[in-house]
């Protein structure tokens, strides 16, 4: 018997959590809604779900510490999740990329678009393992950047920086293909597993929160470079190693 994909919605508004609920049912998934944080955590340490919708701002814990909650755990760290959002700020979007977010969506939404985007979620499980292949070459070295594709550590200037999965995932790609422009279709399905063509905003922060994190902010790229209408462009040559 094929096992069944649940997903957990965590959204104070009825209305929109009825809404998620009937989408997400309607596709094929099966749900379990909450009110608030606390709950969904508690039962998704005992039988974690396959992807977790959580809504940032809401009664008692917010979304925010939540997620911190979840990539602390042990048993929910891999667990992929999405960010729900009434905040189409910059900040909002940062704190839960750089929290440990999968993806985002800020209301209001497609509904179309979110299950696709929650599909692509699922494919990629819960073992935590990105969808973007496996780096050929164990270190990746160009101009004081080393990104150890094995352990997935990432220094500047023997320096440790702290990258989430995705951003890691993104300079991975780019520094293979470096000197090439990587367009934004083909990093949104090797990093994330998208397989539709919708507009998304995720890309763009992902890269603006890996920029700087690389100290590569304005008015000089040394490292990626934006390809307007096109994608993203590693800037230096890359040399393999190990």
């Amino acid at each position: 018997m094929q096992k069944e994909t649940v997903i957990f919605i965590v959204e104070d508004d009825e209305n929109i959590r009825v809404l998620l609920e009937a989408a997400l049912r309607a596709s094929g998934f099966q749900t379990r809604c909450f009110e608030g944080a606390e709950p969904a955590l508690l039962e998704a340490v005992q039988k974690c779900p396959d992807a977790m919708l959580l809504d940032i701002m809401m009664k008692g814990m917010d979304g925010i510490t939540a997620l911190q909650m979840i990539r602390q755990n042990p048993i929910m760290k891999s667990l992929p999740v999405m960010m729900l959002t009434a905040k189409d700020t910059e900040s909002d979007k940062v704190l839960g990329l750089d929290a440990g977010a999968d993806d985002y969506m800020t209301k209001p939404f497609s509904v179309l678009e979110l299950c696709a985007r929650v599909r692509a979620l699922v494919r990629r499980g819960t073992s935590g393992e990105p969808v973007a292949e496996t780096a050929s070459g164990k270190c990746l070295c160009a101009e004081g950047l080393k990104v150890n594709c094995d352990l997935r550590e990432v220094t500047l200037n023997d320096a440790p920086i702290e990258l989430t999965l995705k951003e890691f995932e993104l300079l991975r790609v780019l520094m293979e293909n470096c000197q090439r422009v990587v367009d934004r279709e083909q990093l949104l399905q090797q990093v994330w597993g998208y397989e539709f063509a919708g507009e998304t905003r995720t890309l763009d922060m992902h890269i603006g929160t890996l920029r700087h994190k690389l100290g590569d902010d304005e008015p000089e790229r040394k490292y990626i470079k934006t390809v307007r209408g096109v994608g993203y462009r590693f800037l230096m040559p890359v040399e393999r190693m190990g």
